[in-house]
Protein backbone atom coordinates (compact mmCIF):
# COMPACT_ATOMS: atom_id res chain seq x y z
CA UNK A 1 0.00 0.00 0.00
CA UNK A 2 1.41 3.41 -1.13
CA UNK A 3 1.98 5.93 1.88
CA UNK A 4 -0.42 8.41 0.67
CA UNK A 5 -2.91 5.68 0.49
CA UNK A 6 -1.88 4.51 4.07
CA UNK A 7 -2.48 8.16 5.41
CA UNK A 8 -6.03 8.75 4.18
CA UNK A 9 -7.17 5.28 5.23
CA UNK A 10 -6.08 6.75 8.31
CA UNK A 11 -7.40 9.78 8.33
CA UNK A 12 -11.09 7.94 7.21
CA UNK A 13 -10.08 5.78 10.63
CA UNK A 14 -9.86 9.01 12.67
CA UNK A 15 -13.49 10.76 11.22
CA UNK A 16 -15.83 7.58 11.47
CA UNK A 17 -16.66 7.38 14.87
CA UNK A 18 -18.30 11.00 14.69
CA UNK A 19 -20.03 10.34 11.72
CA UNK A 20 -21.39 7.17 13.33
CA UNK A 21 -22.44 8.93 15.92
CA UNK A 22 -24.22 12.08 14.22
CA UNK A 23 -25.79 9.01 11.58
CA UNK A 24 -27.30 7.59 14.79
CA UNK A 25 -28.75 10.82 15.88
CA UNK A 26 -30.46 10.62 13.01
CA UNK A 27 -31.97 7.07 13.78
CA UNK A 28 -29.85 5.71 11.23
CA UNK A 29 -28.03 2.18 12.03
CA UNK A 30 -24.46 2.89 11.11
CA UNK A 31 -21.76 0.77 10.76
CA UNK A 32 -18.01 1.74 10.14
CA UNK A 33 -15.44 -1.46 8.11
CA UNK A 34 -12.07 -0.47 7.35
CA UNK A 35 -11.76 -2.75 4.11
CA UNK A 36 -14.37 -3.71 1.38
CA UNK A 37 -13.65 -7.16 2.44
CA UNK A 38 -15.40 -6.23 6.00
CA UNK A 39 -17.95 -4.71 4.39
CA UNK A 40 -19.43 -7.60 2.62
CA UNK A 41 -19.71 -9.94 5.63
CA UNK A 42 -21.16 -6.99 7.46
CA UNK A 43 -23.67 -6.22 4.93
CA UNK A 44 -24.43 -9.91 4.53
CA UNK A 45 -24.80 -10.19 8.16
CA UNK A 46 -27.79 -7.87 8.08
CA UNK A 47 -29.58 -9.98 5.37
CA UNK A 48 -31.85 -13.26 6.59
CA UNK A 49 -31.62 -16.10 4.21
CA UNK A 50 -34.25 -16.56 2.23
CA UNK A 51 -34.84 -12.63 1.74
CA UNK A 52 -35.64 -11.02 -1.48
CA UNK A 53 -32.96 -8.70 -2.12
CA UNK A 54 -33.10 -6.14 -4.88
CA UNK A 55 -30.24 -3.09 -5.51
CA UNK A 56 -30.12 0.28 -6.97
CA UNK A 57 -26.92 1.19 -10.02
CA UNK A 58 -23.98 1.06 -8.17
CA UNK A 59 -20.27 0.63 -8.72
CA UNK A 60 -19.41 0.69 -5.07
CA UNK A 61 -21.36 -2.52 -4.40
CA UNK A 62 -19.79 -3.98 -7.97
CA UNK A 63 -16.52 -2.73 -6.65
CA UNK A 64 -16.68 -4.82 -3.35
CA UNK A 65 -18.15 -8.42 -4.65
CA UNK A 66 -21.46 -7.72 -2.88
CA UNK A 67 -23.68 -8.09 -6.29
CA UNK A 68 -21.75 -11.43 -6.59
CA UNK A 69 -22.45 -12.79 -3.34
CA UNK A 70 -25.84 -12.40 -3.27
CA UNK A 71 -26.19 -13.73 -6.49
CA UNK A 72 -24.09 -17.31 -4.97
CA UNK A 73 -26.21 -16.74 -1.81
CA UNK A 74 -29.32 -18.21 -0.72
CA UNK A 75 -31.29 -14.95 -1.46
CA UNK A 76 -34.19 -14.36 -3.85
CA UNK A 77 -32.34 -11.82 -5.94
CA UNK A 78 -34.56 -8.70 -7.76
CA UNK A 79 -31.76 -8.35 -10.94
CA UNK A 80 -33.06 -6.31 -13.38
CA UNK A 81 -30.29 -6.79 -15.65
CA UNK A 82 -31.57 -10.10 -16.18
CA UNK A 83 -34.46 -8.48 -18.05
CA UNK A 84 -34.50 -9.26 -21.79
CA UNK A 85 -36.95 -6.05 -22.21
CA UNK A 86 -37.56 -2.84 -21.44
CA UNK A 87 -41.12 -3.65 -20.27
CA UNK A 88 -39.65 -6.42 -18.04
CA UNK A 89 -36.68 -4.15 -16.84
CA UNK A 90 -39.43 -1.93 -15.24
CA UNK A 91 -41.21 -4.72 -13.62
CA UNK A 92 -38.57 -6.05 -12.02
CA UNK A 93 -37.32 -1.75 -10.86
CA UNK A 94 -41.30 -1.68 -9.63
CA UNK A 95 -40.84 -5.30 -7.72
CA UNK A 96 -37.56 -4.29 -6.22
CA UNK A 97 -39.56 -1.32 -4.41
CA UNK A 98 -41.34 -4.26 -2.15
CA UNK A 99 -38.16 -6.45 -1.53
CA UNK A 100 -36.94 -7.28 1.89
CA UNK A 101 -33.56 -5.82 1.53
CA UNK A 102 -32.68 -3.20 -0.92
CA UNK A 103 -29.09 -2.20 -1.36
CA UNK A 104 -27.10 1.00 -2.59
CA UNK A 105 -24.76 3.95 -2.36
CA UNK A 106 -25.11 7.21 -2.03
CA UNK A 107 -23.78 10.16 -4.07
CA UNK A 108 -22.80 12.28 -1.11
CA UNK A 109 -22.87 12.41 2.83
CA UNK A 110 -22.48 15.08 4.76
CA UNK A 111 -20.49 15.02 8.17
CA UNK A 112 -23.10 15.69 10.08
CA UNK A 113 -24.84 12.18 8.25
CA UNK A 114 -27.79 13.95 5.87
CA UNK A 115 -27.02 11.77 3.02
CA UNK A 116 -27.88 12.93 -0.88
CA UNK A 117 -28.79 11.24 -3.79
CA UNK A 118 -29.65 12.15 -7.42
CA UNK A 119 -31.64 10.11 -9.93
CA UNK A 120 -32.66 10.12 -13.45
CA UNK A 121 -35.81 7.82 -13.47
CA UNK A 122 -36.16 7.99 -9.76
CA UNK A 123 -36.35 4.04 -9.04
CA UNK A 124 -33.40 4.22 -6.50
CA UNK A 125 -34.29 6.89 -4.35
CA UNK A 126 -38.08 5.69 -4.24
CA UNK A 127 -36.80 2.27 -3.24
CA UNK A 128 -34.12 4.07 -0.48
CA UNK A 129 -36.93 6.79 0.89
CA UNK A 130 -40.21 3.91 1.28
CA UNK A 131 -40.77 0.51 0.29
CA UNK A 132 -38.23 -2.08 1.28
CA UNK A 133 -37.93 -3.40 5.07
CA UNK A 134 -34.37 -2.93 5.22
CA UNK A 135 -32.22 -0.48 3.32
CA UNK A 136 -28.65 -0.72 3.40
CA UNK A 137 -25.89 1.88 1.93
CA UNK A 138 -22.55 1.08 1.22
CA UNK A 139 -20.76 4.49 1.68
CA UNK A 140 -17.33 4.75 0.75
CA UNK A 141 -15.40 7.34 3.03
CA UNK A 142 -14.43 9.15 -0.07
CA UNK A 143 -18.31 10.22 -0.43
CA UNK A 144 -18.02 12.29 2.89
CA UNK A 145 -18.26 16.10 2.52
CA UNK A 146 -17.77 18.55 4.94
CA UNK A 147 -21.52 20.27 5.15
CA UNK A 148 -24.47 19.55 3.17
CA UNK A 149 -23.32 22.22 0.74
CA UNK A 150 -20.39 20.41 -0.24
CA UNK A 151 -22.57 17.21 -0.35
CA UNK A 152 -25.17 18.87 -2.50
CA UNK A 153 -21.63 20.20 -4.75
CA UNK A 154 -19.83 16.82 -4.92
CA UNK A 155 -23.39 14.66 -5.80
CA UNK A 156 -23.84 17.52 -8.71
CA UNK A 157 -20.95 18.67 -10.19
CA UNK A 158 -19.05 15.19 -9.13
CA UNK A 159 -21.00 12.21 -9.30
CA UNK A 160 -23.50 12.54 -11.80
CA UNK A 161 -21.45 13.98 -14.36
CA UNK A 162 -19.17 10.59 -14.05
CA UNK A 163 -22.03 8.43 -14.12
CA UNK A 164 -23.32 9.88 -16.54
CA UNK A 165 -20.49 9.16 -18.72
CA UNK A 166 -20.56 5.55 -16.81
CA UNK A 167 -24.36 5.15 -18.56
CA UNK A 168 -23.17 6.58 -21.76
CA UNK A 169 -25.48 8.93 -21.34
CA UNK A 170 -25.77 12.08 -24.25
CA UNK A 171 -25.82 15.20 -22.00
CA UNK A 172 -23.89 18.02 -21.92
CA UNK A 173 -21.86 16.75 -18.78
CA UNK A 174 -20.65 13.96 -20.64
CA UNK A 175 -19.18 16.20 -23.28
CA UNK A 176 -17.90 18.82 -21.25
CA UNK A 177 -17.28 16.99 -17.96
CA UNK A 178 -18.67 19.93 -16.14
CA UNK A 179 -22.43 20.21 -14.45
CA UNK A 180 -24.46 22.69 -16.77
CA UNK A 181 -27.29 22.10 -14.61
CA UNK A 182 -29.56 20.21 -17.40
CA UNK A 183 -32.42 18.94 -15.40
CA UNK A 184 -34.39 22.38 -15.99
CA UNK A 185 -34.65 21.77 -19.33
CA UNK A 186 -33.25 18.03 -20.30
CA UNK A 187 -35.86 15.30 -19.94
CA UNK A 188 -33.11 13.22 -20.41
CA UNK A 189 -30.91 14.49 -17.09
CA UNK A 190 -29.38 12.34 -14.69
CA UNK A 191 -30.05 14.56 -11.90
CA UNK A 192 -34.20 14.54 -12.36
CA UNK A 193 -34.87 13.57 -8.81
CA UNK A 194 -32.78 14.58 -6.24
CA UNK A 195 -33.45 13.86 -2.50
CA UNK A 196 -31.89 14.52 1.12
CA UNK A 197 -31.96 12.01 3.48
CA UNK A 198 -32.16 14.09 7.09
CA UNK A 199 -33.28 11.31 9.04
CA UNK A 200 -34.97 7.92 9.26
CA UNK A 201 -38.63 7.74 10.71
CA UNK A 202 -38.49 4.22 11.17
CA UNK A 203 -35.52 3.54 13.26
CA UNK A 204 -32.77 1.54 12.36
CA UNK A 205 -34.79 0.92 8.90
CA UNK A 206 -31.53 2.43 6.54
CA UNK A 207 -28.34 1.17 7.77
CA UNK A 208 -25.45 2.27 6.81
CA UNK A 209 -21.92 0.52 6.17
CA UNK A 210 -19.19 3.05 5.91
CA UNK A 211 -16.31 2.14 4.59
CA UNK A 212 -12.78 3.17 5.06
CA UNK A 213 -11.63 2.82 1.15
CA UNK A 214 -12.26 5.09 -1.52
CA UNK A 215 -15.18 3.14 -4.04
CA UNK A 216 -17.79 4.34 -6.69
CA UNK A 217 -17.99 7.74 -8.29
Amino acid sequence: MAKSEEIIRERYKVMAPRIIKALNQRNFEAYFCETSEKAVECALSLIPQGASVAWGGSMTLEEIGLIQRLKEGNYQVIDRDTAKSQEERFSLMRQALLSDVYLASVNAMSEDGIMVNIDGRGNRISAIAFGPKTVILVVGMNKICRDLESARKRAHTYAAPNNALRLGLELPCTKTGCCFDCNKNNPSSICAQIVEMHSSIVPGRIKVILVGENLGL
